[in-house]
């Protein structure tokens, strides 16, 4: 924290950015394999915020914490996953009425399907398995999903763009889903 302020004389905006939890079924995931889906998204957070929030606070900052459909919709093999995610929009309600006395806006966005290096192994993976182009895979995957396509990096970078601009300071506690029609609540 101590070197980015004193590379770019302060910290206006924290993305909590991180994810790759363990899937599988419940009975085979063990002690560690929750451990470690917990420590690297939701503590990893926590300790990032608890360095940045005095900065924030002073430049009266925002937080966006990127967390997952997973913690509104679990699934059967996302069951770390899934709760760490549940975590993190806990967490980002908790921070937000912290930030409403601090000045400092916290949001979260609810990914689906983003199209990064993980997402694209699985794809690989599909393609592999049903003997099918990775095209193919792509449009199983949204077909199977019930999206309306696989979403890509900018679209997330977008969002936060507009979320944390000076104009949309009045956004605070949202917990937006940015997921192709993944979840559909209101």
């Amino acid at each position: 924290m101590e070197k980015t302020v004193e590379a770019l004389g302060g910290i206006d905006i924290v993305v909590n950015n991180a994810g790759a939890t363990k899937r599988g079924d419940f009975l085979t995931l063990n002690e560690d394999d929750w451990t470690d889906g917990f420590a690297l998204k939701f503590f990893g957070a926590v300790r990032l915020l608890r360095a940045a929030w005095p900065i924030l606070k002073q430049r009266k900052g925002s937080v966006v914490n990127i967390a997952g459909v997973g913690g509104r919709m679990p699934g059967a093999q996302f069951t770390i996953g899934g709760s760490v995610n549940a975590a993190m929009l806990s967490f980002t309600k908790a921070m937000a009425d912290v930030g409403v006395g601090d000045g400092v806006q916290v949001n979260a966005i609810n990914l689906g399907a983003v199209r990064t290096a993980r997402l694209v192994t699985r794809l690989h993976t599909l393609s592999k398995e049903k003997g099918i182009s990775e095209a193919e895979a792509e449009a199983l995957m949204v077909a199977d999903s019930g999206i309306t396509k696989i979403g890509e990096p900018e679209d997330v970078a977008n969002l936060v763009a507009y979320m944390v601009s000076p104009q949309n300071r009045y956004l605070h506690g949202a917990l937006i889903d940015l997921d192709g029609g993944t979840t559909k609540t209101m």
